[in-house]
């Protein structure tokens, strides 16, 4: 799979996931915190987990999505996820006998994955701040390459005024 369309699908999950918090607040068992971590104890059955700037530890249930953005996420032992886990600046953590039927993704963080931890769909880790920085710098360098080019434009479409070299009055003959 080419690499753009995997960042361009992360990027849009991530996006949704943001835009969706208010639906996933909604719905019964779903939890989303701004700054406040997010722990789903042994026997806890949740839905969907929404967390920006805050981290998630599985150790129950979880019979939706988890998403932490600049933040982590660890998958305890006996812990069940049943849909995606995505962390955006931040890395994911599966212990072993974590289960979990979605897919893994870790965009400026890693993936540490036990190897007893069952995952039914893909796992996706692109480490490394640079992606962070790519993400946000070229969108930055595009605008400012629009604005550069609407200066340029006014600058181009200005004429020059004469100046008058006698203001308010009329020049001398006299030598």
């Amino acid at each position: 799979m080419p690499r753009n369309l995997i960042l361009g699908s992360i990027s849009v999950a991530a996006v949704l996931a943001l835009c969706s918090t208010c639906a996933a607040a909604e719905q019964p068992g779903s939890r989303v915190q701004i700054g406040r971590d997010i722990v789903v104890q042994s026997g806890e059955r949740t839905g969907d987990l929404v967390c920006v700037a805050c981290s998630i530890r599985v150790r129950g249930q979880t019979a939706g999505d988890v998403v932490a953005v600049a933040g982590s996420i660890a998958i305890e032992s006996g812990a069940q996820v049943a849909g995606d886990t995505v962390a955006v600046v931040g890395s994911i953590r599966l212990d072993s006998g974590a289960q979990v039927a979605g897919d893994i993704t870790a965009v400026a963080g890693a993936v540490r994955r036990n190897p007893q931890a069952v995952i039914a769909g893909d796992v996706t880790s692109m480490e490394g701040a640079g992606w962070m920085l790519l993400i946000l710098l070229v969108p930055l360098l595009f605008l400012g390459g629009i604005v550069a080019l609407i200066v340029w434009l006014v600058q181009r479409s200005r004429r020059a005024a004469p100046v008058p070299a006698y203001p308010g009055a009329t020049p001398s003959t006299r030598s």
